[in-house]
């Protein structure tokens, strides 16, 4: 099904929806070239809405509410992506993948290693995982917060922090989890940047209460690093 994204002040009470952005119509009406009639989805970053078109003019796009659903697709584990700054296509990709799996925040960050400098805005970050939300049918927005070092991380917020190392070789992904006692509500995991980690920033980590896994013999790139522990921690919890 088509879907759209939905500012909040353009659901009306009465069950009515407008779309009146312009990349949104422009899409609708170019692309899918919808027609009067037609049901397609929407979402607000907090509620699916079910409409049918009802109007097409220059400006707008009018629909009728058939449904408002509660979000039925977020996983109950909130879970937050700390990502090492990467190259602008590499850091779109993961930022989309992320999304499309279910991370409810991405945090990007600097560290030592960082080989690459800010070139994209945040605005173009959130463009990226709005777009891939519409594909994947999800509902609400992930929250993509300002780049920062890794030192200003706030780690105390979360129940279980996770940091894939390529030199650790005591405990994988697999046995961490399967050891829990009990189910975290909030996880962070970190992902190092292109160049990895050093020595001290692990050691730093770990202090900080980390949990340093490996995830097996294999290098992985970091956006495939992050893809594999994303989809591990919403599928395994």
């Amino acid at each position: 099904m088509i879907s759209v994204i939905i500012e909040n002040e353009n659901i009306i009470e009465d069950g009515k929806i407008f779309i009146r952005d312009k990349e949104e119509l422009n899409h609708l009406k170019n692309s899918f070239r919808v027609k009067e009639g037609e049901v397609i989805r929407g979402t607000d970053g907090s509620c699916e809405y079910i409409f049918k078109i009802t109007e097409i003019s220059k400006k707008e796009i009018q629909g009728e509410i058939l449904e408002k659903n509660s979000d039925r697709y977020s996983s109950d584990v909130e879970i937050t992506a700390a990502l090492g700054m990467l190259k602008n296509d590499k850091m779109n990709l993961t930022i989309q993948k992320l999304t499309e799996i279910g991370v409810a925040k991405i945090v990007p960050f600097f560290s030592k290693r960082c080989i690459v400098k800010l070139n994209e805005k945040k605005d173009k970050w959130d463009t990226v995982s709005k777009e891939a939300l519409k594909q994947c049918q999800g509902v609400k927005f992930v929250e993509i917060e300002q780049p920062q070092n890794l030192k200003d991380i706030k780690f105390a917020e979360y129940d279980l922090v996770v940091v894939p190392y390529e030199a650790s070789r005591d405990e994988n992904l697999k046995k961490l989890l399967s050891n829990l006692t009990v189910k975290p509500k909030k996880i962070l995991f970190i992902i190092g940047p292109e160049g990895g980690f050093d020595s001290e920033e692990i050691e730093f980590l770990k202090e900080a209460g980390a949990k340093i896994v490996t995830l097996g013999n294999r290098i992985l790139r970091a956006e495939t690093a992050a893809i594999v522990v994303g989809g591990v921690l919403i599928n395994g919890l």
